[in-house]
């Protein structure tokens, strides 16, 4: 049994006219007693970071990671906007980029926001005169992610200036009531302080601490779930974990979502180690899983490779529509014109020679406007499935 400790203290403050109990964390690390990793948690922090040395191992093992992220990141970023309520799909989020169309239903523009502002963070963090890991780059992200969908009327890139609550129906019967506005200077001061400390404890589990205390914190009006897991990608390439966002690890908290609240909850009752435990057992499952997959994309690539040279008819351009598949697995000739910078009649001979090869499946029945998908592939990625919500195995 994890030993008892204070996590943070309570303010009672009024909110919507009733008298409510406010959360305010202590600030980062645990104390009293200190976090320490030993027994069962020193195990599942080896187990987690061997997995994700596997990961990148597998990125690296790749001809081409920008293909590897590319269906990992839209991955994250559909099981992310799905914790939130979204129905999207990945196949509905490829199939509307390669669609050309300007404009989403608001479930797709939820995702397309999210790599949006994960794109945006990433590359400030690598420029010389990006922003830093911060409040100010949180701000620019949380905009970014509330642009033009549900809550973009509720500050977006702005820390709240309101009372806010979590579960039930009022405030009186909240399930979570996090800090007061007046305290939140302070103490978002003392997280992004934490951000860039010197500290004994591991990167990794360092990451666990920040994820639960910016939840805790809660310091924007909507959007903080969607954001405060942005934040574990970021944090994980920031520390040098991981070189590229390869990790979905919503995948695993939409299969745990009940136990990824209880143990959110049992933080803020003193149990530090339990939070930090799970957090781990997510990051080794969901890397393992996905070094399985990519195994498994990388086999499927090959393998159809083998299959489109052996064809009488394989021309240079199949095969370079075959390479950019996994980047865009759903095409059209338009598309396929662009991309290979070729004339219709020769792209729409390179689709033919993948259709023949078992590659590309026409998914349409029309005569014109076909769009063509990497089906083999696309079922390998999960890109139909819709992840079980709730506390399933």
């Amino acid at each position: 049994m994890p030993t008892p400790r204070e996590t943070g203290r309570y303010e009672v403050t009024t909110t919507a006219g009733e008298e409510v109990r406010a959360f305010l964390p202590h600030p980062l690390p645990p104390a009293n007693p200190p976090l320490v990793l030993e027994g069962t948690l020193a195990r599942a922090h080896d187990s987690a970071l061997a997995a994700l040395d596997r990961l990148e191992l597998a990125g690296a093992m790749v001809p081409s990671v920008e293909w590897f992220v590319y269906g990992f990141v839209r991955k994250e970023a559909v099981l992310s906007s799905r914790i939130e309520g979204t129905q999207s799909t990945l196949l509905d989020l490829l199939a509307f980029e390669s669609s050309g169309a300007t404009t989403a239903n608001p479930d797709l523009e939820e995702v397309c926001n999210y790599l949006d502002a994960l794109a945006f963070a990433r590359d400030e963090l690598r420029r010389e005169d990006g922003l830093p890991l911060s409040l100010r780059l949180l701000n620019e992200v949380h905009r970014r992610l509330m642009n033009g969908v549900r809550g973009a009327d509720k500050l977006p890139g702005e820390v709240r200036r309101s009372q806010n609550w979590i579960g039930g129906t009022r405030p009186g019967n909240a399930v979570y009531v996090p800090p007061p506005p007046h305290a939140l200077p302070a103490l978002l001061s003392d997280l992004e302080r934490y951000l860039h400390a010197r500290d004994d404890l591991p990167p990794l589990v360092r990451v666990a601490l920040v994820h639960v205390q910016f939840e805790s914190l809660h310091p924007y009006l909507d959007g903080n779930g969607r954001a405060g897991r942005l934040l574990i990608t970021l944090l994980l390439e920031a520390w040098g974990l991981l070189s590229q966002p390869l990790l979905f690890l919503s995948l695993y908290l939409l299969r745990h979502r009940d136990a990824y609240y209880e143990r959110l909850g049992a933080v803020r009752a003193g149990d530090w180690e339990g939070w930090v435990e799970f957090f781990l057992e997510g990051v080794a499952t969901t890397s393992n899983e996905a070094v399985a997959t990519a195994r498994s994309l990388f086999a499927r690539v090959s393998a159809d490779r083998e299959r489109v040279l052996a064809e009488r008819t394989t021309t240079v351009m199949g095969l370079r529509l075959l390479e950019q598949l996994p980047q865009r697995p759903i095409v059209t000739a338009k598309h396929v014109t662009a991309a290979l910078d070729t004339t219709l009649p020769t792209a729409q001979k390179a689709i033919e020679l993948l259709q023949t090869a078992g590659v590309l499946v026409e998914t349409t029945g029309k005569q014109r406007d076909r769009e063509y998908r990497y089906d083999s592939y696309l079922r390998i990625l999960g890109a139909e499935e819709a992840a079980p919500l709730g506390g399933g195995q």
